[in-house]
């Protein structure tokens, strides 16, 4: 889908072409293209500020049936977002219009104060991204996607960027695929189906796999996990992805929330809070898709990524408040309450994870709390660890993909609040107050020794909104993020 070539404007015949436009410094090179952008900064409703827009059809100075312009604010606010914006903004107008191609002219770094990379990044990112259409239920699929995005560099920079497109197509396709696993309804995603589509994906790429089910996670101990499930007609499952698995030394464990639908249980949810729930799956979601990304991309280090899968539903055996139920560590925990679920999974999968792989790091990425939403806005996740190095890690990721984190406390003294009078902890707070704090120092009695982190995703997982290069629905977001991380920790 994605091409890069160095090929000369004069001589290149094209359908669509976007030639993105500052506001107050020249950023390309080419003559052919600058005569274009001096034309529509001429124009008095076009100067270049940020998503102005002027379309040119058959212009003189290059072989293409229509250019867009598009502006893109000053020069030194630039960085890679505004690119990916730019890019993804543009690809989705082209779809509307039924247009099959567009050519999209590279901006010559050297005239700007961002590096070549992450402009040459942000526009393939966000084009690549935007080009998704999740139609699978729709009968009338009228969009389709571009069959092809070629990006037009100046000669100057063509060959250091050449190994760059297959690895933004790879990372956005690994984006893709847990956004449409997240927007999927849950009846066409039940545990078992969850669990069967994330193993064959994965066989597909030689990642070692297993699939865990109920009578062996009995076995195992994992009796958290297993009382989340107790009301629904579907079976739990825990998935484990080995990437590298023959590969000795350290170890990288990858833990996902995997809720196909979250009723609440017997704390069941109001009617506008159902709404959305199956998005609670996305932690999972964006494990099992990057596992399969860094499969595709052959990162030369083991990774695990153990999923476990639940639906919460409601019958007669359903988990009840008050009930007691033992963990995979054998420390029992009081249920405050059926509908903080999530925290009960991530316990035993990450307990699981710990005692049978000794990772020297864990991170669990989960929809875990309403809370952290509140705390942080929809478009940020919260990170919450005892280990400055991971946190700064992950926070510098999320900050270089956009995908946006923020460090939160992990204050021990509000462990305090989940003291139960009758088992080892309680998995609900005694108080409201800090609610995403005490769902993270709940998960921290679970990991041993290991270095962890928990990211909260509750915010961004899922948007009912349509972003620049983002349809409504499942984002994807933290599979961009955790690539970036791998070359930080």
């Amino acid at each position: 889908m994605l091409k890069l070539t160095a090929a000369d404007w004069k001589g290149l015949k094209a359908d669509t072409v976007l030639i993105p436009t500052c506001e107050d410094r020249s950023i390309h090179t080419d003559p052919a293209i600058e005569a274009i952008v001096k034309e529509a900064t001429d124009l008095p409703e076009f100067s270049g500020k940020k998503d102005e827009v002027v379309v040119f059809y058959a212009p003189q100075n290059i072989k293409a049936k229509r250019v867009i312009v598009r502006g893109v604010g000053k020069a030194e606010e630039l960085d890679a977002e505004t690119f990916r914006a730019a890019s993804g903004k543009t690809v989705k107008h082209c779809i509307k219009k039924k247009f099959t191609r567009l050519w999209i002219a590279v901006p010559d770094a050297a005239e700007l104060t961002v590096d070549t990379a992450s402009v040459l990044r942000g526009l393939m990112e966000g084009s690549c991204l935007a080009n998704h259409i999740f139609n699978q239920f729709r009968k009338e699929k009228e969009d389709k996607p571009l069959r092809q995005i070629t990006f037009v560099q100046p000669k100057s920079f063509a060959a250091a960027f050449s190994q760059l497109r297959r690895q933004v197509e790879i990372v956005c396709s690994g984006t893709v695929k847990a956004r449409d696993w997240i927007s999927t309804p849950a009846n066409a995603k039940t545990p078992e189906l969850f669990a069967s589509d994330i193993a064959a994906e994965a066989k597909k790429l030689g990642i070692k796999t297993q699939v865990l089910k109920e009578k062996q996670l009995e076995r195992a101990g994992l009796g958290a996990l297993l009382s989340v499930c107790a009301g629904s007609n579907s079976s739990a499952r825990l998935v484990i992805l080995d990437h590298n698995s023959a590969k000795s030394g350290k170890i990288l464990a990858l833990v996902g929330k995997g809720v196909t639908f979250d009723s609440g249980g017997l704390n069941l949810k109001s009617g506008s809070s159902l709404n959305g729930m199956k998005a609670d799956m996305s932690g999972a979601a964006v494990v099992a898709a990057t596992m399969l990304t860094v499969a595709r991309l052959k990162t030369n280090r083991r990774i695990i990524g153990v999923i476990p899968i639940v639906e919460n539903m409601i019958n007669g055996r359903a988990t009840r408040p008050g009930d007691i139920v033992k963990s995979a560590t054998g420390k029992t925990i009081e249920i405050g309450n059926t509908d903080a679920e999530g925290r009960l999974i991530l316990a035993d999968a990450m307990a699981y994870a710990a005692k049978r792989y000794k990772p020297e790091i864990m991170i669990d990425l989960a929809t875990l709390t309403g809370a952290c939403v509140v705390a942080l806005g929809e478009k940020m996740a919260g990170v919450f660890s005892d280990d400055d190095a991971l946190a700064e890690a992950i926070v510098a990721a999320g900050a270089a993909t956009d995908e946006p984190s923020w460090r939160m406390p992990l204050f021990k003294d509000y462990k305090d609040m989940l003291k139960s009078e009758f088992a080892d902890i309680n998995n609900m707070p005694s108080a409201r107050w800090g609610g995403a704090i005490t769902a993270a120092l709940f998960l921290s009695e679970f990991v041993d020794k290991t270095r962890w982190a928990h990211i909260d995703i509750a915010g961004p997982a899922y948007s009912t909104k349509a972003g620049p290069y983002c349809p409504p629905g499942g984002t994807g977001f933290g599979v961009r993020l955790l690539m970036n991380l791998l070359d930080r920790i």
